[in-house]
Order: structure tokens, then sequence, then C-alpha cells
């Protein structure tokens, strides 16, 4: 291909740059259809890359069901690109063994087997994740036509740098020199940053804590994708501190048991017993809430199907933002998502287990579409018409299952917590609770829509905060959790007295006199020490911190820059790469450049997933063509295109 062609480089080749390239082919006729160069920077596998990586322990499985995995923007997003619909996940696995998919390389045994037993409700490992996902990528390279040349470096870039013409200071008219690892140099008219999750160098309090590690020769292991850390300085009935219940737990909990040759069976009354192998450390396991993320559903509706929101709407929001400057997510947001949980989980209880109400739905409905969430007349309105105060939705109760309750001992602790893991299973699980898929799906539909219809700039600094924060880990932990059958394993080790539980509120502090970390409970009298201490979390985004050399670069020179919220008590970093709402970095000086983009969950965007489910909408996908089609537009209409040549490995 002629070197005056224009040139897109990728930096991140996982399945977010898999969707942008699928939905690069699909609007490229009427809008690009020139021919285009195209590189990928990334050094694992295109299509999964690092997270998803086929290289990891076989037994890591995702937190959704094969059927609600899709790479495709189907006929259900709303953007302005031409659909595409394609299998999903399930329907895959299903035509590679039908035969109707035939360009999938040959898989190994275990992942053979995988496929003849997977059905649309099975939680499929990560490892065969891998490899739809690496399918998808190479069929979107291919979708994009003979006159698109890709190239893959499976390197790291490590800098960018404008090419310099006679313009102002932040124009990049002259496109960019991305540098790599290897030695090589592209040349790029536009340049996407799609990093993905990535590592931090520890925090100040994360860095305090190793360094005590290191003197006292114990082990700490910082924040980091948890199948990336070595556990092997863990030894076999150590005792280990961890903090973090959540998704990271749940991987480190499976490293440290089978991972280490233990095995779990079934028991004559259909319970779950773990065989240790000997291997296993000693977990002690807190968080702020004290339990682990709720199981995933495997009930289903019986009333009336989940609908869009009909409180947290456009027109509200619109309406909201004619009325105030800025919004305030917790006085103007916040009860209308509420509203819209509630209104789909009574919809299910009325409609669906009528004989456990003492009034019609439609009655219910129109008085409670009246009412505000947090009013008396509501709650007032709830309790006459379901009688059983059980099935009444409390939804800070929900955030915070043992708030104000105090523990006498350890052993409250364990009946507590093992009590509310059994407790959720039951209604997760069990056929008689579908009011919480109701929930569930109501959640979900809010969480999609809130980036679609509540522009970020409008919000104060103070929600910004707490979209990232609090509002995102609520919705995680009420809707992203494992599947049932990890908090079944989690009880099995429970009662083989390899992982003990510390409570809520946990803190840990460092002793130098005895070379042992401290871990206390906020709400019990029980203390354990321990010379081993695991943060199971991903790190926080940290763009000046970042361990990518890209990112750190980009700070360094001011190409990119961190966003700051002011707040009451001053101006702070969140440690996102600050974006515009199209995607273009903002640099140091606030300006934003025409072809430099970031995207994903680093960026102050708002961070929606790589997949999602099939016929939802759904809010990555929207993103993904949005983005290909200013893409698109800035190729095209650039006056002087330059060289697109690759010098290096590819």
């Amino acid at each position: 291909m002629p070197a005056q062609h224009p040139s897109v480089v990728f930096i991140g080749g996982g399945p977010r740059t898999a969707g942008i390239l699928e939905r690069l082919a699909a609007n490229r006729p009427g809008l690009g259809e020139g021919p285009l160069q195209i590189h990928i920077v990334e050094p694992h596998e295109p299509g999964s890359g690092r997270i998803w990586r086929y290289d990891q322990n076989p037994g890591l499985m995702l937190n959704s069901t094969a059927a609600d995995v899709t790479m495709f923007t189907d006929s259900s997003v709303v953007c302005e690109g031409p659909a595409s619909d394609g299998p999903g996940l399930a329907a895959w696995a299903a035509g590679i063994l039908d035969g109707s998919i035939t360009d999938v390389p040959a898989l190994p045994p275990h992942l053979q087997e995988q496929l003849r037993s997977l059905t649309g409700a099975t939680f499929p490992t990560r490892q065969l994740q891998s490899k739809y996902l690496e399918w998808f990528f190479r069929r979107a390279v291919r979708a994009l036509g003979d006159d698109v040349r890709i190239t893959v470096h499976r390197d790291t870039a490590i800098g960018i740098e404008p090419v310099s013409v006679e313009t102002q200071e932040i124009s990049d008219d002259g496109g960019y020199s991305v540098r790599l690892a290897g030695g090589g140099t592209l040349h790029a008219d536009v340049v996407i940053i799609a990093l993905g999750h990535t590592d931090a160098e520890p925090d100040a309090r994360s860095a305090a804590w190793s360094a005590f590690a290191a003197r006292h020769g114990a082990f700490h292991a910082a924040p980091s994708y948890t199948t990336d850390i070595d556990y092997s300085p863990v030894a076999p009935g150590q005792d280990v501190i961890v903090s973090g219940m959540g998704l990271a737990f749940v991987d480190l909990l499976v490293l440290l048991t089978e991972g280490r040759g233990g095995r779990f069976e079934e028991t004559s009354d259909g319970g779950l017993r773990y065989l240790p192998s000997g291997a296993e450390p000693r977990l002690w396991a807190g968080s702020r809430r004290g339990v682990p993320f709720h199981s995933k559903i495997s009930v289903t509706l019986r009333g009336e199907p989940a609908a869009a929101p009909r409180f947290f709407t456009a027109d509200a929001v619109g309406a909201l933002l004619a009325e105030h400057a800025e919004l305030d997510f917790r006085s103007h947001l916040w009860p209308l998502i509420a509203k819209d949980a509630g209104y789909g989980y009574y919809r299910e209880v009325f409609t669906g287990s009528p004989e456990r109400v003492a009034l019609g739905w439609d009655e219910f409905a129109g008085r409670f579409a009246a009412l505000d969430w947090y009013s008396s007349a509501r709650r007032e309105l709830v309790a006459a018409a379901v009688p059983d105060p059980e099935l009444h939705l409390d939804l800070e109760r929900l955030d915070k299952p043992f708030g104000g309750q105090l523990f006498a001992g350890h052993g409250d602790v364990q009946s507590a917590v093992a009590g509310y893991i059994e407790h959720d299973l039951e209604l997760r699980t069990g056929p008689d609770h579908p009011e919480t898929l109701a929930l569930f799906m109501a959640l979900l539909k809010v969480y999609m829509e809130l980036g679609r219809i509540v522009p970020a700039e409008r919000l104060n600094a103070r929600s910004q905060e707490e979209v990232h924060g609090w509002w995102h880990g609520f919705f995680s932990f009420v809707d992203s959790g494992p599947p049932p059958r990890r908090l079944r394993e989690m009880l099995a080790v429970h009662r083989a007295g390899l992982l003990q539980f510390l409570g809520p509120g946990l803190a840990v502090a460092a002793d130098d006199t005895t070379g042992e970390f401290v871990a206390t409970s906020a709400q019990s009298p029980v203390s354990v020490r321990a010379r081993a201490f695991i943060e199971a979390r991903l790190p926080g985004p940290a763009v000046a911190r970042s361990a990518n050399p890209l990112l750190r670069s980009l700070h360094g020179t001011g190409l990119g820059a961190e966003q700051h919220l002011l707040t009451s008590d001053g101006a702070h970093s969140t440690g996102r790469l600050l974006i515009t709402s199209g995607h273009r970095i903002v640099g140091r000086g606030g300006g934003s450049r025409s072809r430099l983009f970031g995207i994903g969950p680093g960026t102050s965007g708002w961070g929606a997933g790589a997949f999602a489910r099939p016929n939802t909408n759904a809010a990555p996908f929207r993103e993904n063509d949005a983005l290909a089609r200013r893409i698109l537009e800035t190729v095209s209409g650039a006056s002087q295109p330059h060289t697109a040549a690759a010098v290096g490995k590819a």
C-alpha cells in the first residue's frame, strides 16, 4: 500500500479496540472508503488483550453467563452506524459444534469439552472467552476490506510526540510519532488509546505496607490484576489478611485453593465440600461491607417483563438540566434511580406473585408514580400493599448489610457473614424470589442509561466522584457479582477452616514491633495478626502513577492530563485520563487535540465495559460507533495524509 495513505494507531488491542474496528468496517461506506493503514500495538494476543488472555488459570470464570455476552452492535443499539448482528458467546460455541462457524483454530481438548457442555446459562471460563474475543477481532479485521492494511505490533507503546507543523501549540495537524519499547516508531494521523485496565504504582499507603513487609520479611500484595501476582511466597497454613471481598477476592480464592491442588465435591444433600491439598494458606477476609458481592441470579421472572426506565429518563433529566446549572447525584438523580429500581422490583412482586400483596398492580403503580421514593407516603403505601416486611425494598440496608450492628465476638461474625451468603444464594438461585432479578434488571437499565442521558460536565464535582465511586461500587455489589457456584465454594472453604471472616469496617495497620499486619473491624472486638496481607482489588486509575509507560509519558509531556475536580476542600485528582465528551484527550493546558483519542475505564468518560448483553442498547457499543465515525471523519478530513511506515518489529 502506498505510504501516503492515512494511518490510524490503536494503543491497546483488547476487546474495546476490536469493537471499534468492527464499527470502522460498518461505517466506512459513505464516510471513509479510501485506503487506510491501521496499526495495533498490543503485547498480548489481539482481541483478548491482557485481561482476557488465554494464558491464565483455566479455572477462572466470567461473572456473566454465555447468553449474556456479545461483541456485536446488534439492532437494539441506538447509533448512527448500521447494525451488525452476529453470534454472542453461546451462539458462537453452538456454531462451532454444528459446523456453521469454521474460522476458529483448533481448540485444546479441555475447551472442546467446555463447548460440548455449554448452555446459555453456563458461566464460561475466561480461556473460552479469550477464543471468542480473538475470533471476533479476526472477523472485524476481515470486514475492513482489502484496501485497509492491518499491522499488529506485539510490543508496548512508550511515548507519543506530535509531528511539528507551523500551527498553534495544541494543534496536531502533523499527526503523531508513536515510540515502541522494541525500538520502532509509527507515524499516525490519528491515535486511539484504548488500554483497558492498567496497573499503577502503589499509592502512599500501599507503598508503606510494601516497605514494611520488605523490612520484616513479610508478604504484601498491592492492588493489581489478581492473576498477575506471584503468591508463591505465601506458605501452606500461613495466616493471610485479605482486604476486599469483590471479584478480585473470588479470583484469589480460586488461585489459593483449587490452584494449589484442592478440590470440591458434591455431597449427598446437594451441598459442597472442600477437600484441601494441604498447600493452602488460611485467609482472613474483610471489607467495608464485610460480605462478598451478591451472587448472579438464576431465577426467572414470573410477572411482566422488564421495561425501560420510567422515572430516570431523558425527559426527566432534561427538566433537571433546564432548572439547575449543575446537577447533584444524591439530590437530583439518585431519587429517580431509586424510584425506578423500586418500580421494577415491586412490579415483579405484584404481577408475578399476586398472592403476596393486598392491592392490584394498576392501583399500586398509579399511586406509587405520584410519590417521591423517600417520602413517608411511599413507605406507607408499600407497608399497606405488601404485608411481608421482608419484601420491602430498602436500598440503604442493601448497601450496608450490617449497618449499625455490633458483634460480640469472632463466632458471631462467622455466623452472620456465612448466614448472609446462604440467604443471598437462597434469594438469587431459589425459585421463590424472582423480584431479585427484577431489581437486577432495573439497576442495570439505569446504569446503562446514566452515561447516555446525563452530561458528565453538568454534574458537580462531588457527584462526579460519587458516580465513579459509590454508585459504580453499589451497582457492582448488587449486579456484578460472581457465579453462584463461587459463593457455594466460598462457604465450603469456610467450613473447611481455611477462610475466616473479619466483618465490616475493616482496618489494617502495621506493627513494627512484631513485624505483623493487624486487622480490626469497626463493628467487632476481634483483631487478627498475620505476616501476609493482600489487597484484593484492582488499582484505581492514576495517570501520574501509572505502571504503563505511555500514560506516564502523556502526563509528563503534558499531552494528557489527569482529571481534577474542585470540591469544597480544594482541587484534587481522580487519577483518570481527562477526555472530552467526544473522547478527545485533553492536555495540561486545557486544550483538546482533534486526532488523539482515549476510551475505556481509565478515562474520565463513563467507563462502560468492552462487551455486553445482547439486545440491550449497550453503552459500549454506542460509544464505539460514535468514536469510529469520528475517526473516519477525522481521517477523511486530513488535507495532507502522512507516511504510515512502521519502523521496527511488527
